[in-house]
């Protein structure tokens, strides 16, 4: 445990203490203080995590290069893949409960256009985008 958690569970302790001295009618005021604190933690730790990922890309260009690119498996497409028609038997379902026929397209809508992003995302070029030349020059080609 670290000491922001240290102090989150000494901030709790003395929320608990105040409402066993005060009584259940400061209850709201008590638990609305306590989660200010926490969404100021909360807030914090993102703005720092958000700082830190400026200054990587902020390095990242002063270096000159470029941010190194993600590379996908097989399995991660297979598992996407899988995944995405697993979840889509429960939306074609809700899709067609709720509004037949339209609600059936509206869902496979959703499931084809997640796939093409999945798939454009994965696969540069794939829809005629730019391409890398093969012979690994940093020059970019339409």
């Amino acid at each position: 445990m670290d000491a922001r958690d240290t102090d989150l569970k000494k901030e709790l302790n003395a929320t608990l203490q105040a409402r066993r001295e005060l009584g259940e009618e400061y209850d709201s005021a008590l638990v609305e203080s306590f989660l200010e604190k926490v969404d100021q933690r909360i807030d914090s730790a993102v703005e720092r995590r958000v700082r830190r990922q400026v200054a990587e890309q902020q390095m990242t260009v002063a270096r000159g290069s470029r941010a190194p690119r993600t590379t996908d498996s097989f399995g991660e497409r297979f598992g996407f893949g899988i995944v995405s028609l697993v979840l889509a038997v429960p939306l074609s379902a809700i899709g067609a409960g709720v509004s037949h026929l339209p609600g059936l397209l509206v869902a496979w809508a959703g499931i084809v256009g997640v796939n093409v992003v999945q798939a454009a995302r994965t696969t540069p070029g794939l829809f005629g985008g730019r391409r890398r030349e093969p012979a690994g020059d940093d020059a970019w080609e339409d």
